[in-house]
């Protein structure tokens, strides 16, 4: 997923918690839906003016995904979609470095062709079936290879390739 569809998302999830509160009001109730207004302080007001204004200047063909994207979400069970407002929430309680590096490692994975995400869903999944003493040998693993350098790293993957040849020819 591209930065700017997360953002567009990110756009979208903003606006539905306001028109979700608006929409509340079914036409029955049209008063209410008046009511609340008066009830936000400016600020919020306001805030919702803003993002109605970046709403209306998307493209209709981003509004349609959007629009579309919203109602997955609400046909989701109430429980999927408790959790994924509590993860989005969390996601947004992050500070913007670590958001921004959410979405580009984000980016990454989508550039990757489907069968190298096929298979990396696969070793995961792998590494959550592993019994806890696996799995911790894993993340240890994986920190110290966090704290390689590029170049150990090469080396140690060259190290590996040397081994696996020498497996094959056994």
């Amino acid at each position: 997923m591209s930065a700017r569809l997360l953002a567009a998302l990110a756009l979208a999830a903003s606006l539905a918690g306001p028109a979700r509160t608006l929409a509340q009001a079914a036409p029955s109730a049209g008063g209410d839906a008046r009511a609340r207004w008066e009830q936000l302080s400016p600020a919020e007001k306001q805030a919702l003016r803003e993002r109605y204004e970046q709403w209306k200047g998307l493209p209709d063909d981003e509004k349609a995904r959007l629009e579309l994207r919203l109602e997955r979400l609400r046909a989701l069970p109430p429980e999927r979609r408790a959790e994924v407002e509590r993860r989005w929430r969390a996601f947004q309680a992050l500070p913007p470095q670590e958001r921004q590096a959410i979405l580009q490692r984000f980016a990454r994975w989508r550039e990757l062709p489907p069968e190298r995400r096929a298979q990396l869903r696969a070793a995961f999944q792998e590494i959550l079936r592993a019994p806890p003493q696996e799995r911790a040998r894993y993340l240890d693993n994986l920190r110290r290879w966090r704290d390689m350098s590029p170049a150990e790293r090469e080396t140690a993957r060259e190290r590996w390739r040397q081994e696996r040849r020498e497996r094959l020819r056994r």
